[in-house]
């Protein structure tokens, strides 16, 4: 990605967490937290690369962070559950056409994609950038480099949604959450942690491909 679509991104989110602290109020004041949540882990990954951050030394410390904030993007996908706050559907069982509904549906959306879609260009490239390190770009280690990361992130997901432990929390009391992070590994969890990393990984083929598709016709 280069610089300039890097600074869109940037001014997008800084306008964008502006608006939603002006516009969205209770119950859906907390898509100002997540959604600003989701963007750390995209900015983050704008300082990592083959070459970057220089020293070298600061790489894996900046790629455990990015880890640590990164299931802060997809988890927004999770936030749309909450769109029955609003009771969107009529006694007939229709949808309602209130203007209400649509606007806080499409505030819901917008900080979703963005941050999901986003997200997963950062586990795009920054997967890149550790398989280049550790084995110059091997196509197997990247995969299961980005295996390893979606999985890792489905588990942040389900702390997040089920145990309400947001990634600030860990670093502002970390011992208030080893407990439940140590009782958590229940069969549910492993259900909810497949079906998450099945879907985060098909967004990311699809994301590979359209990048793919763009990189080879650039080529032609």
């Amino acid at each position: 990605m280069n610089r300039r679509a890097r600074w869109e991104i940037r001014a997008f989110f800084l306008l964008w967490l502006g608006f939603l602290y002006v516009r969205v109020h209770d119950p859906f004041s907390f898509l100002l937290l997540n959604t600003f949540l989701g963007y750390i882990p995209i900015e983050l990954s704008f300082h990592l690369g083959a070459h970057k951050p220089r020293p070298f030394w600061l790489f894996w410390p900046l790629v455990l962070i990015w880890l640590l904030f990164y299931p802060n993007a997809p988890y927004l996908l999770t936030d749309l559950f909450h769109l029955s706050l609003l009771q969107p559907y009529a006694v007939s069982g229709l949808l309602k056409a209130t203007s209400h509904i649509w606007i806080y549906f499409t505030y819901m959306m917008i900080s979703a994609l963005g941050c999901a879609f986003l997200g997963f260009w950062s586990l795009n490239y920054v997967s890149q950038s550790i398989s280049q390190r550790l084995a110059r770009g091997n196509g197997i280690v990247r995969l299961i480099v980005v295996l390893l990361l979606t999985f890792l992130s489905s588990v942040g997901v389900y702390i997040g949604r089920f145990l309400r432990i947001h990634t600030i929390y860990l670093f502002l009391n970390p011992e208030q959450f080893i407990r439940p992070l140590l009782t958590m590994w229940t069969h549910n969890l492993w259900i909810f942690v497949l079906l998450m990393t099945a879907l985060q990984l098909f967004c990311y083929w699809i994301l590979h491909l359209i990048m793919t598709a763009r990189t080879t016709e650039d080529n032609e």
